[in-house]
């Protein structure tokens, strides 16, 4: 199983790009974030792909998420529902195949700090709340917090830096607590330089100068069958790089 989780930061500017990018990966899941569009200005290309049931939760010019199913995967369109914490249209849930998906784009908190501890609380509430259930979580998207030191470019380390903060940290441990596997980081542990997003400046992107805050996390069995996870900067124009899991099928 293929899975893809991606900040498109705008999906009528990365139309094309995410067509090719589908059409290139074939995944069987994919995870989008920062729509900045209402489902009805998603674009014809994109609204209704001939191989996935897609759903597109956005409400304007900023924040929305976006959740595809291949249809070899869901006989027909999944149940896709929102829990209750969800707010500017940050969270899209469905249950696909035995396994709940959820594609989440967490607030930067850069002008409240308060209201997105609050969403990574409840997050990890909720994700808490499905532990142990027989259909295990991946839980994919932007969730704008560096897990580690490691997870940022040397010179941009700063332990009061929104998404750097303890705080911050300490509420995706609790996440990853709740029986979540930090699929690109476990399969890569200790390396430098595994990340997903840059500052729009200084070519920061071409030099791989960025932070790691978009994750695939994996839950109960699947997180064993991890076979690779990667981000693939040179693709695209976003800002945030695809992030690309392979996971062994169960029997």
């Amino acid at each position: 199983m293929k899975i893809c989780t991606w900040n498109v930061n705008g999906i009528r500017a990365r139309e094309a790009q995410v067509a090719e990018w589908l059409a290139a990966e074939r995944p069987d899941l994919v995870f989008l974030q920062e729509l900045k569009a209402r489902p009805d200005q998603v674009p014809a290309l994109l609204a209704a792909p001939a191989e996935y049931w897609a759903y597109w939760h956005g409400g304007g010019p900023y924040s929305g998420v976006a959740l595809l199913v291949r249809r070899d995967r869901a006989a027909s369109p999944p149940a896709f529902i929102h829990p209750p914490f969800d707010f500017e249209n940050r969270i899209v849930v469905a249950e696909v195949a035995g396994t709940t998906a959820a594609s989440v784009y967490v607030p930067n908190g850069g002008k409240d700090l308060a209201a997105k501890l609050r969403f990574l609380g409840d997050l990890a509430e909720w994700a808490e709340s499905l532990r142990g259930r027989a259909a295990p979580l991946v839980l994919c998207g932007d969730l704008n917090v560096a897990r580690t030191d490691l997870d940022v470019f040397e010179k941009e380390r700063d332990p009061e830096a929104i998404g750097q903060r303890p705080e911050e940290r300490a509420l995706l441990e609790r996440l990853l607590a709740a029986g979540l596997a930090d699929v690109h980081r476990d399969l890569h542990p200790g390396e430098p330089d595994l990340y997903t997003w840059w500052p729009p400046w200084r070519n920061m992107k071409q030099r791989n100068l960025g932070w790691r805050i978009d994750y695939v996390l994996l839950g109960g069995a699947l997180a064993p069958r991890a076979r690779s996870c990667r981000a693939a900067r040179e693709f695209g124009s976003s800002d945030h790089a695809p992030v690309v899991a392979e996971i062994e099928e169960g029997p």
